[in-house]
């Protein structure tokens, strides 16, 4: 049984910054990608961030390159997402997802486990 517990949301203001956490439980982190999503109030679940099984590969939304930074911590279980010059528009709920592979997603149905959930809210 995989738990996945997110952490680090918050409420900031624009051009601030936040770094979430993801850790994980149960089936064997280390040889598995990771990605991070977010959805808004009305909007689809959209993909954000994701990292591959050793961390030696990642991928990011347009939205948030140069801004956002995955990174991963595979003797602590957990995965961060550095999130820098935060704007209004990345307010969303933020989602840890883990893949049943070593290779990246950019696609919510290349995740097999999901966490909750942590608030993101960026203030104008």
């Amino acid at each position: 049984q995989v738990q996945l517990v997110e952490s680090g949301g918050g409420l900031v203001q624009a051009g601030g910054s936040l770094r979430l956490s993801c850790a994980a439980s149960g089936r064997a982190f280390s040889s598995v990608a990771m990605g991070w999503f977010r959805q808004a109030p009305g909007k689809e679940r959209e993909f954000v961030a994701a990292i591959t099984w050793s961390g030696r590969n990642t991928d990011y939304a347009d939205s948030v390159k140069g801004r956002f930074s995955i990174s991963r911590d595979n003797a602590k279980n957990t995965v961060y997402l550095q999130m820098n010059s935060l704007k209004p528009e990345d307010t969303a709920m933020y989602y840890c997802a883990q893949s049943l592979y070593m290779s990246t997603s950019v696609a919510a149905t290349g995740y097999a486990y999901w966490g909750q959930g942590t608030q993101v809210t960026v203030s104008s």
